[in-house]
């Protein structure tokens, strides 16, 4: 990957980059990183012209949402990290009493950038900004290589690779995988 890349939350400041990349040909817009943010009762019903006002609602009143990835000025990548709490129905296991749990719920890359790592950055930036807000651990949801779904949430060997940990199952698909921040600054399982 470039070592020229950068990583940028979406805030109010970035949300027209947010939206580029997500109204560009092949974009998330049938989603809006919204399926797990919603209600049950919400995802059966709202399609993706509907859910997109919710997640701008979102970004207007600075709840985190996540972060986009940038080659120059150009936002490339994105990747769901958020406080547990703001997503509905990602299952995994319940917080502990002290524990502040972010969840990388989804990531986002353009079918051109896909096979350079950009994953991998993606994962690491996500970890980061959520050790920097605070978290005590970080939460993924990744699939097999061969689920026939659930693929926008990573692969579970990426988040091996990261040092994420199993914890358990979400769904017969989903494995939910951990990754602990000590107050220290380093990462263990």
């Amino acid at each position: 990957m470039d070592a020229a890349l950068r990583f940028r939350p979406v805030t109010r400041a970035t949300k027209d980059d947010f939206l580029r990349l997500f109204e560009a040909p092949g974009g998330p817009k049938y989603c809006w990183c919204m399926a797990f943010r919603t209600t049950a009762e919400q995802a059966r019903t709202l399609r993706g012209p509907e859910r997109r006002p919710l997640m701008l609602d979102r970004i207007e009143r600075n709840q985190p949402v996540g972060i986009l990835a940038y080659a120059g000025d150009e936002p490339i990548g994105w990747v769901s990290i958020a406080p547990k709490y703001t997503y509905s129905r990602l299952g995994g296991p319940e917080p502990t009493a002290g524990e502040a749990i972010w969840s990388l719920a989804c990531m986002y890359i353009p079918r051109q950038r896909r096979g350079q790592g950009l994953a991998h950055a993606l994962i690491d930036a996500a970890v980061a900004h959520a050790r920097q807000a605070g978290a005590t651990a970080v939460e993924a949801y990744p699939v097999a290589p061969d689920s026939p779904s659930y693929r926008f949430m990573g692969f579970v060997s990426a988040f091996e690779r990261a040092g994420f940990v199993p914890v358990g199952m979400a769904g017969t698909r989903r494995h939910v995988m951990r990754l602990t921040l000590p107050r220290d600054g380093g990462a263990r399982g």
